[in-house]
């Protein structure tokens, strides 16, 4: 595994823009996906990562109940498809189609846009506003092993306080998951 210095964004800041390939065939830009929502929820994930595994029907469930008071998530991923060709864009249209996903999922092949975002495991969540600003970067919940003994609705919560026009806490928590395969 390669260690690669990231950039970072703070809570506050705002989130870096980005035009990257959806699985959709499609170009997605953060500034359109601005335009169209109050708030955007990026996950950085990965085809073979066992935490987004655990998550994968939660992030669906978020989707689902949020989408209608105009938010979205994002699937991003930014492995090394060269070191692990389960990450292969290819791949990760079968894992979107096999899984269901709800919710658009891109390819960072560059890894710029992860880098940037200041990603450090898979998955991990950004909540950002319509101005482009990140409000809560971290956790998805308190359990990944299992969904029934959550406490700690970190991304559901943000979401909600966002809305409601309310002070997110905690902004930020420390996230568990698979570390990236960044390129060598």
């Amino acid at each position: 595994m390669n260690i690669l210095e990231t950039i970072d964004t703070p809570i506050g800041s705002y989130a870096p823009d980005f035009e990257l390939p959806g699985i959709d065939e499609q170009v997605h830009h953060l500034s359109r996906y601005l335009e169209k929502f109050r708030a955007v929820g990026v996950i950085p994930m990965s085809n073979c990562c066992s935490y987004v595994k655990l998550y994968l029907e939660r992030l669906k469930n978020i989707q689902a109940e949020f989408h209608e008071q105009g938010f979205t998530l994002i699937g991003l991923n930014g492995n090394d498809a060269s070191q692990l060709p389960t990450e292969s864009f290819e791949n990760m249209k079968a894992f979107a189609k096999s899984n269901k996903l709800n919710f658009p999922y891109l390819w960072d092949s560059t890894q710029d846009v992860t880098r940037s975002f200041g990603v450090s495991k898979t998955p991990m969540a950004f909540l950002i506003d319509k101005d482009g600003v990140v409000r809560y970067k971290g956790l998805i919940d308190d359990n990944p092993q299992n969904p029934l003994t959550v406490r700690g609705h970190y991304l559901k919560t943000a979401i909600a306080l966002l809305f409601k026009g309310q002070k997110i806490y905690p902004t930020e928590t420390q996230p568990v998951g698979t570390a990236l395969v960044w390129r060598k």
